[in-house]
Protein backbone atom coordinates (compact mmCIF):
# COMPACT_ATOMS: atom_id res chain seq x y z
CA UNK A 1 0.00 0.00 0.00
CA UNK A 2 1.14 3.62 -0.70
CA UNK A 3 -0.29 6.55 0.84
CA UNK A 4 -1.74 9.15 -1.80
CA UNK A 5 -1.75 12.87 -0.16
CA UNK A 6 -1.29 11.11 3.17
CA UNK A 7 -5.06 10.12 3.18
CA UNK A 8 -6.00 7.55 0.77
CA UNK A 9 -4.36 4.18 0.77
CA UNK A 10 -3.51 3.20 -3.12
CA UNK A 11 -3.04 -0.61 -3.97
CA UNK A 12 0.34 -1.65 -5.70
CA UNK A 13 2.23 -4.52 -6.91
CA UNK A 14 5.86 -4.82 -8.02
CA UNK A 15 7.58 -7.63 -9.58
CA UNK A 16 11.02 -7.76 -11.53
CA UNK A 17 13.52 -10.21 -11.68
CA UNK A 18 16.90 -8.76 -9.15
CA UNK A 19 19.42 -6.84 -11.02
CA UNK A 20 18.48 -9.07 -14.60
CA UNK A 21 17.41 -5.55 -16.05
CA UNK A 22 18.85 -2.25 -14.67
CA UNK A 23 18.64 -0.81 -18.03
CA UNK A 24 15.53 -1.26 -18.61
CA UNK A 25 13.01 1.75 -18.13
CA UNK A 26 10.25 0.45 -15.49
CA UNK A 27 6.81 0.07 -16.37
CA UNK A 28 3.02 1.18 -14.72
CA UNK A 29 0.33 -0.74 -15.68
CA UNK A 30 -3.23 1.14 -15.63
CA UNK A 31 -6.34 -0.62 -15.91
CA UNK A 32 -9.52 0.27 -17.23
CA UNK A 33 -13.41 0.40 -15.98
CA UNK A 34 -14.36 -1.93 -13.56
CA UNK A 35 -10.74 -3.59 -13.69
CA UNK A 36 -7.91 -3.82 -10.79
CA UNK A 37 -4.57 -5.44 -10.64
CA UNK A 38 -5.25 -8.70 -11.00
CA UNK A 39 -6.85 -8.47 -15.01
CA UNK A 40 -3.24 -8.15 -15.74
CA UNK A 41 -2.67 -11.66 -14.69
CA UNK A 42 -1.13 -12.85 -18.14
CA UNK A 43 1.40 -9.98 -18.78
CA UNK A 44 2.98 -9.14 -15.49
CA UNK A 45 4.96 -12.69 -15.39
CA UNK A 46 6.34 -11.78 -18.98
CA UNK A 47 7.00 -8.60 -18.45
CA UNK A 48 8.68 -8.56 -15.97
CA UNK A 49 11.36 -11.20 -17.27
CA UNK A 50 12.56 -7.90 -19.02
CA UNK A 51 11.51 -4.96 -16.82
CA UNK A 52 10.38 -3.84 -13.53
CA UNK A 53 6.99 -4.52 -13.58
CA UNK A 54 4.58 -1.72 -11.51
CA UNK A 55 0.42 -2.27 -11.61
CA UNK A 56 -1.85 -0.07 -9.34
CA UNK A 57 -5.33 -0.30 -8.39
CA UNK A 58 -6.94 3.59 -9.14
CA UNK A 59 -8.50 4.76 -6.38
CA UNK A 60 -12.11 3.36 -6.15
CA UNK A 61 -10.88 0.10 -7.46
CA UNK A 62 -9.84 -3.39 -6.42
CA UNK A 63 -8.49 -2.87 -3.18
CA UNK A 64 -7.61 0.86 -3.00
CA UNK A 65 -9.55 2.99 -0.86
CA UNK A 66 -13.20 4.26 -1.92
CA UNK A 67 -13.90 7.45 -0.10
CA UNK A 68 -17.75 8.47 -0.01
CA UNK A 69 -18.32 10.88 -1.95
CA UNK A 70 -15.03 11.75 -3.59
CA UNK A 71 -15.24 13.46 -6.61
CA UNK A 72 -13.63 10.94 -9.27
CA UNK A 73 -12.77 12.29 -12.70
CA UNK A 74 -9.91 11.37 -15.19
CA UNK A 75 -7.61 14.27 -14.14
CA UNK A 76 -7.92 12.79 -10.33
CA UNK A 77 -6.66 9.25 -11.55
CA UNK A 78 -3.89 10.94 -14.03
CA UNK A 79 -2.87 13.45 -10.92
CA UNK A 80 -2.64 10.57 -8.84
CA UNK A 81 -0.67 8.30 -11.60
CA UNK A 82 1.96 11.01 -11.47
CA UNK A 83 2.17 11.49 -7.51
CA UNK A 84 2.88 7.40 -7.70
CA UNK A 85 5.75 7.82 -10.17
CA UNK A 86 6.98 10.77 -7.99
CA UNK A 87 6.57 9.31 -5.09
CA UNK A 88 7.40 5.67 -5.46
CA UNK A 89 8.77 4.37 -8.72
CA UNK A 90 11.42 7.50 -8.67
CA UNK A 91 12.28 6.75 -11.95
CA UNK A 92 11.33 7.76 -16.08
CA UNK A 93 8.52 5.22 -16.31
CA UNK A 94 6.59 3.77 -19.78
CA UNK A 95 2.86 4.16 -19.25
CA UNK A 96 0.84 1.38 -20.14
CA UNK A 97 -2.98 1.61 -19.90
CA UNK A 98 -6.09 0.05 -20.94
CA UNK A 99 -9.51 1.74 -22.12
CA UNK A 100 -10.10 4.86 -19.45
CA UNK A 101 -6.71 4.20 -18.28
CA UNK A 102 -5.11 4.36 -21.30
CA UNK A 103 -6.42 8.08 -21.68
CA UNK A 104 -5.67 8.71 -17.72
CA UNK A 105 -2.07 7.86 -18.84
CA UNK A 106 -2.20 10.26 -21.87
CA UNK A 107 -3.40 13.20 -19.37
CA UNK A 108 -0.50 12.07 -16.98
CA UNK A 109 2.10 12.31 -20.31
CA UNK A 110 1.03 15.69 -21.64
CA UNK A 111 0.85 17.10 -17.82
CA UNK A 112 4.59 15.57 -17.26
CA UNK A 113 8.08 15.85 -18.14
CA UNK A 114 10.17 13.32 -19.29
CA UNK A 115 11.79 12.87 -16.00
CA UNK A 116 8.35 11.07 -14.63
CA UNK A 117 6.90 9.79 -18.15
CA UNK A 118 8.90 8.33 -20.56
CA UNK A 119 6.77 6.43 -22.81
CA UNK A 120 3.33 5.50 -23.17
CA UNK A 121 1.58 2.05 -24.12
CA UNK A 122 -2.23 3.00 -25.34
CA UNK A 123 -4.80 -0.22 -25.76
CA UNK A 124 -7.85 0.41 -26.98
CA UNK A 125 -7.79 3.93 -25.59
CA UNK A 126 -10.90 5.73 -24.36
CA UNK A 127 -12.16 8.84 -26.02
CA UNK A 128 -13.40 9.89 -22.69
CA UNK A 129 -14.62 8.83 -19.43
CA UNK A 130 -18.05 8.00 -20.98
CA UNK A 131 -18.77 7.31 -24.91
CA UNK A 132 -20.81 10.30 -24.61
CA UNK A 133 -17.59 12.56 -25.01
CA UNK A 134 -17.59 10.83 -28.95
CA UNK A 135 -20.22 13.26 -30.33
CA UNK A 136 -19.64 12.26 -33.94
CA UNK A 137 -19.97 8.52 -33.91
CA UNK A 138 -23.33 8.05 -35.52
CA UNK A 139 -23.95 4.78 -33.03
CA UNK A 140 -23.36 8.02 -29.63
CA UNK A 141 -25.85 9.92 -31.27
CA UNK A 142 -28.38 7.35 -31.95
CA UNK A 143 -28.29 6.13 -28.12
CA UNK A 144 -27.48 9.46 -26.54
CA UNK A 145 -31.33 9.72 -25.46
CA UNK A 146 -30.93 6.75 -23.37
CA UNK A 147 -27.49 7.48 -22.60
CA UNK A 148 -28.71 10.52 -20.90
CA UNK A 149 -31.81 8.51 -19.47
CA UNK A 150 -29.43 6.04 -17.54
CA UNK A 151 -27.46 9.49 -16.03
CA UNK A 152 -30.36 10.11 -14.69
CA UNK A 153 -31.63 6.65 -13.03
CA UNK A 154 -27.93 6.55 -11.95
CA UNK A 155 -28.32 9.87 -10.05
CA UNK A 156 -31.32 8.92 -7.97
CA UNK A 157 -29.32 7.06 -5.39
CA UNK A 158 -31.33 4.29 -4.47
CA UNK A 159 -31.42 3.34 -8.36
CA UNK A 160 -28.42 3.17 -9.29
CA UNK A 161 -27.07 0.77 -5.81
CA UNK A 162 -29.50 -1.79 -7.17
CA UNK A 163 -28.09 -1.76 -10.56
CA UNK A 164 -24.44 -1.61 -8.78
CA UNK A 165 -24.99 -4.66 -7.26
CA UNK A 166 -26.83 -6.53 -10.29
CA UNK A 167 -23.71 -5.69 -11.97
CA UNK A 168 -21.82 -7.47 -9.59
CA UNK A 169 -23.48 -10.87 -10.05
CA UNK A 170 -21.91 -13.44 -11.14
CA UNK A 171 -24.65 -14.53 -13.86
CA UNK A 172 -24.74 -10.93 -15.02
CA UNK A 173 -20.84 -10.53 -15.57
CA UNK A 174 -20.15 -13.30 -16.92
CA UNK A 175 -23.03 -12.25 -20.00
CA UNK A 176 -21.61 -8.88 -19.76
CA UNK A 177 -17.79 -10.28 -20.35
CA UNK A 178 -19.09 -12.51 -23.38
CA UNK A 179 -20.95 -9.65 -25.05
CA UNK A 180 -17.77 -7.37 -24.67
CA UNK A 181 -14.79 -10.33 -25.58
CA UNK A 182 -14.26 -11.21 -29.29
CA UNK A 183 -12.78 -14.60 -28.10
CA UNK A 184 -15.31 -16.25 -26.09
CA UNK A 185 -12.72 -19.00 -24.79
CA UNK A 186 -10.93 -16.02 -23.03
CA UNK A 187 -14.23 -15.48 -20.71
CA UNK A 188 -13.42 -18.70 -18.17
CA UNK A 189 -14.07 -18.49 -14.34
CA UNK A 190 -10.42 -16.68 -13.73
CA UNK A 191 -11.33 -13.61 -15.40
CA UNK A 192 -15.29 -14.23 -13.76
CA UNK A 193 -13.50 -14.14 -10.16
CA UNK A 194 -11.33 -11.31 -11.36
CA UNK A 195 -13.94 -9.03 -12.30
CA UNK A 196 -15.95 -10.02 -9.32
CA UNK A 197 -13.16 -8.57 -7.34
CA UNK A 198 -12.43 -5.66 -9.33
CA UNK A 199 -16.42 -4.99 -9.16
CA UNK A 200 -16.36 -4.16 -5.46
CA UNK A 201 -15.44 -0.60 -6.37
CA UNK A 202 -16.97 2.01 -5.09
CA UNK A 203 -20.84 2.90 -6.04
CA UNK A 204 -19.58 6.50 -6.17
CA UNK A 205 -16.74 5.39 -9.00
CA UNK A 206 -19.43 3.79 -10.92
CA UNK A 207 -21.82 6.76 -10.77
CA UNK A 208 -19.39 9.22 -11.81
CA UNK A 209 -17.47 7.13 -14.95
CA UNK A 210 -21.00 6.67 -16.41
CA UNK A 211 -22.24 9.86 -15.60
CA UNK A 212 -19.72 12.13 -14.98
CA UNK A 213 -17.91 14.64 -17.77
CA UNK A 214 -16.07 12.92 -19.96
CA UNK A 215 -12.70 14.49 -18.92
CA UNK A 216 -10.08 15.77 -22.02
CA UNK A 217 -10.21 14.63 -25.24
CA UNK A 218 -6.92 12.74 -26.33
CA UNK A 219 -7.94 14.16 -29.65
CA UNK A 220 -6.23 17.49 -28.28
CA UNK A 221 -3.53 15.84 -26.02
CA UNK A 222 -1.94 14.07 -28.62
CA UNK A 223 0.36 16.60 -30.25
CA UNK A 224 1.43 17.64 -27.12
CA UNK A 225 3.40 14.88 -26.51
CA UNK A 226 6.69 13.79 -27.70
CA UNK A 227 7.54 10.90 -25.87
CA UNK A 228 7.41 7.51 -27.75
CA UNK A 229 3.87 6.52 -28.07
CA UNK A 230 2.96 2.64 -28.93
CA UNK A 231 -1.09 2.41 -29.93
CA UNK A 232 -2.12 -1.34 -29.25
CA UNK A 233 -6.21 -1.63 -30.96
CA UNK A 234 -8.39 -4.86 -30.96
CA UNK A 235 -10.48 -4.46 -33.97
CA UNK A 236 -13.44 -5.93 -32.72
CA UNK A 237 -13.50 -3.61 -29.72
CA UNK A 238 -17.22 -2.65 -29.62
CA UNK A 239 -16.92 0.15 -27.16
CA UNK A 240 -14.19 1.84 -29.13
CA UNK A 241 -13.73 0.37 -32.50
CA UNK A 242 -11.63 0.83 -34.94
CA UNK A 243 -14.03 2.62 -37.63
CA UNK A 244 -15.26 4.45 -34.52
CA UNK A 245 -13.96 8.58 -34.33
CA UNK A 246 -11.53 7.88 -31.76
CA UNK A 247 -10.40 4.45 -33.41
CA UNK A 248 -10.14 6.26 -36.85
CA UNK A 249 -8.28 9.41 -34.89
CA UNK A 250 -5.30 7.19 -33.52
CA UNK A 251 -4.99 5.21 -36.48
CA UNK A 252 -4.44 8.33 -38.66
CA UNK A 253 -1.54 9.43 -35.78
CA UNK A 254 1.75 7.43 -37.49
CA UNK A 255 1.40 9.95 -40.62
CA UNK A 256 0.86 12.57 -38.65
CA UNK A 257 3.03 12.50 -35.43
CA UNK A 258 7.01 10.13 -36.03
CA UNK A 259 6.82 9.74 -31.94
CA UNK A 260 3.42 7.22 -32.65
CA UNK A 261 3.50 3.64 -33.48
CA UNK A 262 0.34 1.94 -34.29
CA UNK A 263 -0.59 -2.36 -34.40
CA UNK A 264 -3.93 -3.27 -34.84
CA UNK A 265 -4.54 -6.94 -33.44
CA UNK A 266 -7.10 -8.69 -35.90
CA UNK A 267 -9.12 -11.47 -33.76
Amino acid sequence: MWKWKGEYSINYLVSSIPNSHPDSPPLLLVHGFGASIPHWRRNIGTLAKSYTVYAIDLLGFGASDKPAGYSYTMEAWAQLILDFLDEVVQKPTVLIGNSVGSLACVIAASESSQTLVRGLVLLNCAGGMNNKAIVDDWRIKLLLPLLWFIDFLLKQRPIASAIFERVKQRETLGNILLSIYANKESVDETLVEVLIFSTYMALDAFVSIVTGPPGPNPVQLMPSISIPVLVLWGDEDPFTPLDGPVGKYFSSLPSKLSNVKLIVWME
